[in-house]
């Protein structure tokens, strides 16, 4: 297998053919890829500034976001400060964080709430004042909710409402993102496809990626359907440079139940006294850590983890028996096991940890800007270094709207400056493969099972150095193939992204963070590097670099 496996890409630059001279072609100043609260909230900032064009992959609401049930962390309190807010993100993230955009966040935090207040978002209250919980890693109550476990449902509502109230932007639903174009080694663009219009060129001055994760690679995960690691996928192809794609976030309490889909049991239910035990009723987080159920996330799916494995069961239990008002407090939890006959206040939930969200991402400064002239990211598809080896809870809806609007600032501004120039013609053939083709279906359900298995809570490196060889394998009879539709291109994407993330867990041979070696050297964290990737021009294996951190 190694023997015609020099590297796991083609050369080709494009996914797709297409003549820009032959297809429809859109201007605009800022292009917007994704419709979650980061590419919501730099649409609305840049609109300020010009004319913006929001595309999504599915429907508007379609997103992570949406369904996101934990709630907006900002330390807005009287008892409580920025200062324990950065504290409790720096220490939970293991020493990886990147200090100056942790500051910015959580500094930025209660600006940020203020301003949801003031569009018309409904948070919880508490006797007239907002009601704030606490979930693991923070040291204060500073978690707000909305509707109990449905705070991203109704952030969406809340910045829907001001993107379409905007004359300045256009949505564009159903239009997938298939590569970004480049000229001059600046990107200009990009390549989409909708069912009904066919390919279309996007023109703008410039281009925030905003596309999500990529819990999809894994077979157990929280993540929504289109979370497929796509705007990776593209800024990878233009050369932009990635770092710590190693470092994905499981989730410890996900519902299991055999034959359903994953469905997210939100930490605020362990904020609000809930006990993890096993099926002899144990409460076993008691003896993996001090803080017990509260301890971070990368700690409480580990220990999940090896007792699953110690006990050899398929799942552990949420007890929410003894909390009071249950049912008023997590509507939608509740609602979701009674859907399985799960009665909440008798039984306890079967729980297992799923993937949840991808730490690393596309490298960005603190304004959004890549490594890529004219492409800016931010939200899940963008690394600012705020999560730094393993994210505190409810950190990322912050993240979206901080990082979202210093994006779409930077973007907005740029673009109002910039007169629009000619748009050049762009042809793109790929030479065709005679290779053979295997079965895409076939391909991302082994493809899923084999990153579980292999690139999951716990990992090894002979685990991972097969996985690369297996992804190898796979890579060279799909990547060389231009495919027609979503579907396929959605799975070398996939392809793509998942040979980053495991070639970076091989090249990080420490523990840190969510990234846990089993066969680290001594089993003591490490600090010391990021992992970062960015594609060779040539096209072959990409480049590494480790950065020192400060």
């Amino acid at each position: 297998m190694r023997a015609i496996m020099s590297s796991p890409y083609d050369t080709r630059r494009y996914l797709t053919n297409f003549d820009s001279a032959r297809v429809g072609n859109i201007l605009t100043d800022v292009l917007v890829i994704g419709s979650g609260v980061a590419g919501m909230r730099a649409a609305i900032e840049a609109a300020d500034h010009c004319m913006v064009t929001l595309v999504t992959k599915s429907d508007f609401d379609h997103s992570a976001t949406n369904i996101a049930q934990g709630g907006i962390a900002a330390a807005i309190s009287e008892t409580d400060s920025t200062a324990s807010h950065l504290e409790d993100t720096l220490r939970v993230g293991c020493g990886l964080c990147r200090h100056e955009a942790v500051e910015l966040l959580v500094n930025e935090g209660p600006a940020r709430l203020e301003e949801l207040l003031s569009w018309g978002m409904n948070l919880d209250e508490d006797d007239g004042a907002l009601a704030m919980g606490r979930e693991g890693g923070h040291s204060q109550n500073r978690i707000l909710h909305a509707h109990g476990d449905q705070t991203g449902r109704e952030l969406v509502r809340t910045l829907k409402a001001k993107v379409l109230e905007s004359d300045n932007i256009r949505l564009f639903e159903q239009c997938y993102l298939i590569d970004l174009l480049t000229v001059d080694e600046r990107c200009v663009g990009a390549v989409v496809y909708h069912e009904q219009h066919g390919h279309q060129l996007i023109w703008a001055s410039r281009t925030i990626l905003a596309t999500g994760g990529c819990g999809k690679l894994w077979r157990e995960t929280t993540n929504p359907t289109v979370s497929s690691g796509d705007g990776a996928a593209a800024a990878f192809r233009v050369g932009a440079k990635l770092c710590s794609l190693e470092m994905m976030q499981f989730h410890p309490t996900t519902l299991y139940v055999a034959g359903a889909g994953r469905a997210l049991i939100t930490e605020a239910v362990r904020g609000e006294g809930a006990y993890l035990v096993d099926r002899a009723g144990h409460r076993f987080m008691c003896e993996a850590d001090p803080a017990g159920e509260l301890a971070p996330r990368d700690i409480v799916s580990r220990a999940i983890h090896h007792h699953l494995a110690d006990t050899r069961a398929n799942c552990v239990y949420l007890d929410v028996r003894h909390i009071a008002g249950f049912r008023q407090r997590f509507p939608h939890i509740a609602k979701l096991c009674g859907d399985f006959e799960i009665d909440v206040t008798e039984e306890l939930i079967p729980v297992r940890p799923s993937a949840h969200y991808m730490i690393g991402g596309i490298d960005v400064a603190l304004d959004g800007s890549t490594s890529v002239r004219g492409l800016l990211a931010c939200g899940e598809v963008a690394a600012t270094g705020v999560h730094g080896a393993n994210r505190l809870a409810s950190n990322s809806l912050l993240e979206g709207l901080v990082f979202g609007r210093l994006a779409g600032l930077t973007a907005g501004e740029a673009a109002g400056k910039t007169q629009p120039g000619r748009v050049p013609r762009i042809v793109n053939k790929n030479m065709q493969s005679n290779r053979t083709e295997l079965n895409l279906a076939d391909i991302l359900n082994s493809l899923r099972s084999v990153m579980w298995r292999n690139v999951g809570i716990v990992r090894r490196g002979e685990r991972l150095a097969e996985t690369c060889e297996i992804l190898d394998f796979w890579g060279h009879y799909t990547l060389d193939k231009t495919l027609d539709g979503p579907e396929g291109w959605e799975v070398q994407n996939l392809l793509t992204v998942a040979r980053l993330v495991a070639k970076s867990a091989l090249q990080r041979d420490d523990s840190v963070g969510v990234h846990f070696r089993s066969d680290a050297a001594d089993g003591t964290p490490s600090a010391a590097y990021q992992v970062s990737t960015e594609r060779n021009p040539d096209g072959t294996e990409p480049v590494r670099i480790a950065l020192a951190t400060t």
